[in-house]
């Protein structure tokens, strides 16, 4: 009867251990909900450096097309070969040449476009909080990309790999590069 007793124990330990590590899992895959109100300061400045770098570089784009601009920015955080922040590499300049073209031809004055009242932009600064809360947790469109131009451009880049093509924009990683 103890062995009964003792076999039954460890079988409900063992379902719930089980059912608590599913429940753990499934809650780290889903997504986190915040909003850019609860962010901290630094994390606020974050967010409105990568919502610019996707209103000005795919605002009008498809969803999916924002999304992969917002992981070019992020890859390149991560790649330790760029700045070590949204803001650093949004704003990266290799001598007189943005490396996001926007961020050299708009002035202070446009900034009018990313003000509250805009209805893209804020729904881009939404995308952007959702991205920057669970980039861990997604799927990147860009396939691991460092680099993008519009389709109507011909840079004439040597040495790169095409890895995605979404809306009006091509998505690359240097050749070679094994992280995708």
């Amino acid at each position: 009867m103890r062995a009964r007793i003792l076999i039954s124990l460890a079988l409900i330990a063992s379902i719930l251990s089980i059912s608590v590590g599913m429940t753990q899992q499934t809650q780290y895959n889903m997504p986190l909900k915040t909003t850019y109100e609860s962010l901290s300061p630094s994390a606020k400045k974050q967010v409105e450096c990568l919502a610019q770098n996707i209103y000005y570089e795919a605002g009008y784009e498809p969803q999916e097309g924002q999304i992969a601009v917002a992981f070019v920015t992020i890859n390149r955080v991560k790649s330790g070969n760029y700045p070590g922040d949204i803001c650093g590499v949004v704003k990266q300049k290799i001598g007189n040449t943005c490396q996001f073209s926007w961020f050299c031809q708009v002035n202070e004055h446009a900034g009018g476009l990313t003000k509250h009242n805009n209805v893209v932009y804020n729904s881009v600064k939404e995308l952007a909080t959702f991205v920057y809360a669970n980039y861990e947790r997604m799927t990147d469109p860009s396939k691991g990309a460092l680099f993008y131009h519009a389709d109507y451009v011909n840079p004439g880049w040597p040495n790169m790999k095409k890895t995605a093509v979404i809306g009006r924009h091509i998505f690359y990683i240097k050749k070679g590069n094994t992280n995708i």
